[in-house]
């Protein structure tokens, strides 16, 4: 069985309908889902702000490419149109990190699926989301999320609200 943590965002149309979109085709497989979490957009600043979230997936079915066939498949069915790197986005999957059959992390240097997900110790916006979802949760290679987010200090989650208002599964919502 593989494990897959997924970053998601979208600061386009129905952001909260995006994210949700993910967790909806997950179905079973979803395992853990963080809060979302409100972002001031990142590389490119002249954008709306984004909703980010992190879910955590099993799936027998899927190797690492499979999860990131899957999260592409789904920013597709989503409207995504990819112009501008780092830009504005109906919706975002990106693999952080994969646990193979043997419990132990995929490594993939492939330009298409670097992983585990080279940007991952740098963004509050993943790290944050990540922690709430799976407190005891390792970032293969680099340590703990935990350690790595207190690392960034106060300025690495600068800009990130988290949104108690939303929920990734409406049935949640207060």
């Amino acid at each position: 069985m593989t494990r897959a943590v997924l970053s998601l965002g979208s600061n386009l149309g129905d952001r909260i309908g995006h994210l949700r979109s993910v967790v909806a085709d997950l179905g079973p497989a979803l395992v853990a889902a963080s809060p979302v979490v409100e972002t001031a957009p990142w590389g490119v600043t002249d954008q709306p702000d984004f909703l980010n979230a992190v879910v955590v997936a099993e799936d027998p079915a899927l190797d690492a490419w499979g999860w990131l066939r899957r999260g592409q498949r789904l920013e597709d069915a989503s409207g995504r149109v990819r112009e501008q790197r780092w830009g504005p986005r109906t919706l975002d999957v990106d693999v952080v990190q994969v646990t193979g059959d043997d419990g132990g992390p995929v490594v993939s240097t492939d330009p298409e699926l670097l992983l585990p997900h080279p940007g991952t110790p740098e963004r509050g916006t993943v790290l944050l989301p990540w922690l709430l979802a799976e407190p005891d949760a390792v970032l293969a290679g680099h340590g703990p999320v935990a350690d790595l987010l207190e690392a960034l200090g106060p300025g690495g989650v600068a800009g990130v609200t988290r949104r108690d208002d939303l929920t990734l599964r409406p049935e949640e919502a207060a």
